[in-house]
């Protein structure tokens, strides 16, 4: 099942620079898909507009079969820096998630406390993000991006500005996400300008062209999980994304 899929999607800036140039792939049920290219390519602006943050200039996002016009229900964001709102406690951060649910308050309460917990924020709830480590405050993104039960989750270099130990876990948590059955999450688009991170996690690879930015190639990957990057297999395919991204 086609959870998304991009269709011809282009971008134009001012007058007439062109950014994305046709960009299309599409992403299945229980599929993770990393999307990499050169610095400034327009990496974060196609996910913005996948979400429907940004309105190309031509071509169309499909979630579910249907036509992105907005920001949608079933889709969640997690930005590269946080994002979080400073005045609010990390619950009520969480809780903003929940703002176009129909739950009440008490049950937006609950929910958000056994979010925080199961990432590993238990204590914290009413703390204010000031007083949180880089990946704290990721993971308090992460709870507030799963709390309405998304079956999309968009990732703009989520674990860009963290410490490799933290990443790393970040990178184990998401991925027990798509296996959970407590988080409805069923596919994940992420952009990243790290090869390997891509590689750690991907079922398939879109690989960006430099400005005006079109797509180089898909590159399905297809060895099992937990993937080692000290394997032979491993270095012989980043070999092969590298080759990609620079020709």
């Amino acid at each position: 099942m086609r959870m998304i899929e991009a269709r011809r999607i282009g971008f134009t800036y001012g007058e007439g620079f062109v950014i994305l140039d046709d960009i299309s792939f599409y992403a299945n049920k229980q599929e993770f898909v990393s999307i990499i290219g050169p610095s400034g390519c327009g990496k974060s602006t196609l996910l913005r507009i996948i979400a429907g943050l940004i309105e190309p200039s031509h071509g169309e996002t499909l979630f579910l079969g249907k036509k992105v016009n907005g920001p949608t229900n079933g889709m969640s964001f997690v930005f590269q820096d946080f994002a979080l709102m400073p005045w609010l406690t990390n619950i009520d951060n969480v809780k903003l998630g929940l703002e176009l649910t129909k739950l009440d308050e008490n049950e937006k309460e609950k929910l958000a406390f056994d979010l925080l917990k199961s990432f590993g924020l238990e204590g914290f709830e009413e703390s204010y993000p000031n007083v949180l480590s880089g990946g704290m405050k990721q993971r308090v993104g992460l709870a507030r991006a799963v709390a309405s039960n998304p079956k999309v989750l968009l990732m703009d270099e989520p674990f860009s500005s963290l410490d490799e130990l933290t990443a790393n876990e970040l990178r184990n948590d998401v991925l027990h996400m798509l296996k959970s059955k407590d988080i409805p999450v069923d596919t994940v688009v992420m952009v990243t300008h790290n090869v390997e991170e891509a590689i750690e996690l991907s079922d398939k690879i879109v690989v960006l062209s430099n400005k005006p930015t079109y797509v180089k190639k898909i590159i399905p990957v297809n060895f099992r999980y937990p993937r080692n990057r000290e394997s032979r297999e491993f270095l012989n395919f980043s070999d092969k994304v590298y080759g990609v991204l620079t020709e």
